[in-house]
């Protein structure tokens, strides 16, 4: 049987959600606690590959197994066996041709900018100490609609086939003392929303107009882009599925 876990972590501690030969990955320490668990060797495939130091809100991630459990039962020993950055949220069960990668339909990231200094918030968003244009900002996120290719945001080695995404929300809006960033696309590409991020601060202090943003994308050059914002700001929040994925 297939099944899909949703989860969420806070990925300080770990080198992505990837498997790495000389780090700790989130995918790694879920397998191994699946494993023993369950008395048989897991491996997990989940809906995407966060970097080092990207946080999640909501990850799924699938494995197939025979042994029989309860979901309530190995929900609540999980997160008993895991470290306190990960926690488990449900187990479902699925069609066994489900994929958590290929059948999602979308995710969705938030990046924070947090414009005042805050020891409470250092982090997890990423302090800008200068003023920025969140109408200007708002007007570059429109651009973004204009397009599907977006190599110019994306890191030059990569192995992807496409760079082409379709890109349903982008806004900004400000939060109490923040500035918050939200995204929603069938897929990103690596380092996308960072680059994304990165351009449109720049676009907020001035240093970039509005109408270069389209020169930027058609370059299709990720050094005429913006700088890459820390991961510690940005989480995975949502990501949707067809319904009839579920038994």
């Amino acid at each position: 049987m297939r099944y899909f876990l949703e989860l969420s972590y806070n990925g300080t501690s770990y080198h992505g959600w990837q498997n790495q030969p000389n780090a700790v990955s989130v995918q790694e320490v879920i397998e191994s606690a699946l494993s023993t668990l369950l008395n048989e060797k897991i491996s997990i495939m989940g809906a995407g590959r966060t970097d080092a130091g990207v946080h999640a809100k909501q990850m799924f991630a699938h494995f197939d197994t025979d042994v029989t459990f309860t979901n309530v039962d190995l929900i609540f020993k999980l997160n008993s066996f895991l470290p306190k950055d990960i926690a488990i949220h449900n187990i479902f069960k699925v069609n066994p041709e489900a994929h958590t990668r290929f059948n999602a339909l979308s995710r969705t990231y938030l990046y924070r900018l947090t414009l005042k200094k805050n020891v409470f918030t250092f982090d997890n968003a990423y302090y800008v100490k200068q003023d920025l244009d969140l109408v200007k900002m708002n007007e570059a996120s429109k651009i973004l609609f204009e397009y599907k290719d977006f190599q110019c945001f994306s890191k030059s080695k990569t192995d992807v086939k496409t760079y082409n995404c379709d890109i349903m929300k982008a806004e900004w809006f400000l939060e109490n003392d923040e500035l918050h960033f939200v995204i929603k696309a069938n897929r990103f590409l690596r380092n996308m929303v960072r680059a994304i991020v990165g351009t449109m601060i720049n676009i907020g202090l001035g240093k970039l107009s509005i109408d270069e943003l389209h020169t930027i994308i058609q370059s299709k050059n990720r050094s005429e882009a913006g700088f890459s914002v820390p991961a510690h700001a940005l989480y995975l929040t949502n990501i949707e599925y067809p319904e009839d994925i579920k038994i």
